[in-house]
């Protein structure tokens, strides 16, 4: 009998049920022999209470819509609770920034923003003109979005790493202005890795705003702060409430994103200390931060999840990562094809496959946000330097969005010119059609031309 040493019940035992498991640190639900009907109660993200927070994110954003920085400032001291006269950092927090980071960090921020510069800098794409027909041609041409806002939490942790993410596309793309905010600390200062980080990818409009207050300043703009035509960048509930009302009047975001998220795909090659640092690198994200573990068998969930359990105790935010772990689940897959069908029902933020076959399963993913192939690549990479993106789409938006890119960053616009002979061979298609749907005027602007033509 295949028996799990945490747990009341053998797992073998245990069908469609869940297994109570009784562990005194990690309390991640573990399933087995799930139907396929089961899958998305199973997977189901942890649903925070909204009854309430549309009403009060909307009441913030009107106040700052109409009264400008005075409501910016009101705000401050409401939420963050210190009283902030300059949202703009200056040129000499700047360079005290700088001279508050050492040199192995600079280096390394230093690093990662080359690494995302050469990626994302293949994302370009050339101009190319097609002829559809003699005479008629059509090209497309990527403009940059005149001006964005990014958005860099940096509350109970400095995601200076964000910066990079949305500054180098940003920069890549040609954006004439980009507007970051971050929230300052109790001393009115952002942190200096944020700024560093900015600098560096050239960012010079800089404000000390988190929250709602960011949100709405960059949507509506104020005395201080200019408004942008589209909002980047991660956040908490507040925020991306904020970022989901604002595109209701015309602002453009990145796209709809929730707690962070990771699911791993764990076979009998796997390495349980590998896949467990793995699992928690996400749960210290956030309380409702969300980790899923698909495995082989169960000897491997009971070796990770003793892992997970000696590695909390070196964490230092490890009360966080447990109460993300008891969001969290693992599940015993049968095979590829079951972990796979899990694997695009769920659509994960991050997907890591550490099996011996990593590469084909990678293949055949549909749904996800970022993929780690093989027992070498940690999620980790790719928050920070391997030069992917890490603002992804999370709560099962990767079934539909992609994550921020080169792309984000621009405007598609398309371009035709025809020449005499372009019209006249594509001039009484167009008048056909037109007619058919009783637009003549349409009908009527070919129509003039060709006669032109005709009378010459």
């Amino acid at each position: 009998m295949d028996n799990n040493p945490y747990c009341r019940l053998p797992i073998a035992h245990c069908q469609l049920s869940i297994i109570n498991c009784q562990l005194s640190i990690v309390d991640m639900k573990i399933y087995k022999n799930l139907a396929s009907s089961d899958y998305k109660s199973v997977l189901k993200r942890p649903a925070l209470d909204t009854t309430t927070l549309f009403d009060s994110v909307r009441k913030v954003l009107s106040d700052i819509k109409q009264n400008g920085d005075a409501a910016v400032k009101k705000y401050v001291l409401q939420f963050d609770k210190f009283e902030l006269n300059d949202l703009l950092v200056s040129e000499k927090e700047m360079q005290d920034a700088d001279n508050q980071i050492d040199t192995n960090l600079k280096n390394a921020i230093l690093t990662a923003k080359t690494n995302i510069e050469r990626f994302h800098e293949r994302q370009k794409s050339a101009v190319e003109i097609v002829e559809t027909m003699p005479g008629v041609h059509c090209w497309r041409k990527s403009v940059g979005i005149e001006k964005v806002g990014l958005y860099v939490p940096g509350g109970s942790a400095p995601l200076f790493s964000t910066v990079l993410m949305l500054g180098v596309p940003a920069a890549l793309a040609g954006c004439r202005e980009v507007v970051l905010c971050s929230p300052a600390k109790a001393d009115g200062k952002i942190h200096p890795a944020i700024l560093f980080a900015a600098k560096s990818v050239g960012i010079k409009k800089i404000f000390k705003l988190g929250g709602i207050q960011a949100i709405a300043a960059m949507a509506y703009g104020t005395e201080s702060v200019p408004q942008v035509f589209k909002i980047f960048g991660p956040g908490n509930q507040y925020v991306t409430a904020a970022k989901q009302l604002v595109n209701t009047e015309g602002v453009a975001i990145d796209m709809p994103a929730g707690p962070s998220e990771v699911m791993v795909i764990a076979d009998e090659t796997a390495n349980p200390v590998f896949v467990a640092a793995d699992l928690l690198s996400q749960a210290e994200h956030g309380a409702d931060s969300q980790v899923v573990l698909l495995a082989y068998s169960s000897n491997m969930v009971n070796k990770i999840v003793q892992e997970i359990e000696n590695q909390l105790f070196t964490l230092p935010r490890a009360d966080i990562a447990r109460k993300a772990l008891a969001n969290s689940v693992a599940i015993i897959v049968e095979n590829d094809t079951e972990a796979l069908t899990i694997s695009d029902e769920y659509a994960p933020e991050h997907l890591i496959i550490s099996t011996q076959n990593a590469d084909e399963l990678a293949s055949k993913i549909i749904n996800a946000g970022s993929v780690f192939i093989g027992h070498f690549s940690p999620e980790s990479v790719g928050d920070y330097a391997s030069g992917t993106n890490h603002t992804l789409p999370t709560n099962g938006f990767a079934k539909a969005y992609s994550g921020v890119s080169l792309d984000s960053f621009v405007k598609k616009i398309t371009f035709q010119r025809l020449n005499t002979e372009g019209l006249k061979n594509l001039g009484q298609t167009v008048i056909t059609m037109a007619e058919a749907e009783q637009l003549h005027a349409h009908a009527n602007a070919v129509k003039v031309r060709l006669l032109m033509m005709n009378d010459e």
